[in-house]
């Protein structure tokens, strides 16, 4: 059945926000607990846009939306027991079956986000998470390390083998590549030049990196000039207050010292090719965010606001997430600004804003 825009843009909104409550474990096919990224989640297909969806989570478990899958060739998203639309799952990639010259399987080296986007955390440590006083509160990126899901530091052989793999096998479309941060000026810039490089050498995918800013900004040349397509430089939370509370150790690197990194990595990149990643229900208000994003639209930054997850095992497992109005009070007129300024969401290279599947957002453009 197809839907209309207007009720998709609703459904994927709630959703994302409300999460799917699965009646059973086997419910879950192309799904990820735990680790840095869209954590918590299942990889579904409505109406031909995939979406990842919160399943593991406190809130997920109370939800109206379920899905009925007792027929395999109709599977069914419900609300409160009543049939909304038809979804397919996410496809289980062939890589995940192999593993390196080590013995690793390749699902601990990257991992398959949303249908067709490879993503790796090339290093599971991070200076904020391992400092008590300042772990970011939505933050899991050991959880995945802790329970053997994946190891500390792919190196560039590695990624290069399984990004070869996941592109030959599964059709992957484009790689992310994201990291801890490590107690060095580059702030993991280092390491994503050499995992690029690497890559770039055994198979022809565009890729984005994503860290925090270095403190020489000469890196984001660098990285570009290694073969990175795009950057994300991801902000989280967008006030002081917020920043402040959610992720003290982070907060220290400053939006202003953000925004200036911005400047420098839009001429290097292209309009469009840097992005930042925003949670929307940390606390920042609609106006703050809607202002932030209008200063990061105007230099040519997209900004891929999300809805924030409470994940298992962090500080905030048990916070409310935002509701469906409120993110529709951000995403419909952060669309139209998008779409105004050219900076949509297919024209991206790489990453998360050209994948979409953690936001709603790509459906108000």
């Amino acid at each position: 059945m197809t839907m209309s825009l207007s009720a998709k843009k609703r459904l994927l909104t709630e959703v994302q926000t409300r999460g799917v409550r699965l009646i059973s474990s086997e419910q879950a096919h192309v799904s990820r607990k735990g680790g840095a990224g869209p954590s918590d989640h299942q990889a579904i297909v409505v109406d031909g846009t995939p979406v990842m969806v919160p399943i593991y989570t406190n809130s997920a478990s109370q939800s109206p939306y379920t899905l009925d899958d007792n027929d395999s060739n109709n599977i069914q998203l419900l609300e409160n027991t009543i049939p909304l639309t038809d979804i397919t799952y996410a496809k289980s990639p062939r890589f995940y079956d192999l593993t390196t010259k080590e013995g690793i399987p390749y699902s601990h080296v990257a991992t398959l986000h949303s249908t067709d986007v490879l993503a790796t955390t090339v290093l599971q440590t991070c200076i904020r998470y391992d400092n008590p006083k300042g772990t970011c509160k939505f933050c899991s990126i050991g959880a995945s390390l802790e329970a053997g899901q994946t190891i500390a530091h792919k190196s560039p052989e590695q990624l290069a083998e399984v990004a070869k793999a996941a592109v030959e096998l599964d059709g992957v479309k484009h790689m992310v590549m994201t990291t801890g941060t490590p107690n060095t000026h580059d702030r993991g810039a280092k390491i994503l030049c050499d995992s690029v490089k690497a890559v770039k050498a055994s198979v022809n995918i565009p890729i984005q990196v994503q860290c925090e800013p270095p403190k020489d900004l000469s890196w984001l040349q660098q990285l570009k000039d290694v073969g990175a397509d795009a950057l994300g430089l991801h902000l989280e939370a967008v006030t002081p207050e917020v920043r402040d509370y959610i992720m003290p150790s982070k907060a220290k690197v400053s939006v202003h010292e953000y925004m200036e990194a911005f400047k420098v990595a839009v001429p290097i990149f292209g309009w469009g090719q840097v992005s930042t990643y925003i949670l929307a229900g940390l606390g920042d208000t609609k106006e703050s965010i809607l202002d932030i994003c209008d200063q990061l639209i105007a230099i040519g930054v997209y900004p891929f606001v999300v809805p924030f997850v409470p994940i298992s095992g962090t500080a905030l497992e048990n916070a409310t997430p935002p509701t469906a109005k409120f993110m529709t009070s951000i995403l419909k007129p952060l669309g139209q600004k998008i779409t105004a300024a050219n900076l949509r969401s297919e024209d991206i290279k790489a990453g998360c804003g050209r994948c979409g599947a953690c936001s709603s957002l790509s459906t108000f453009e």
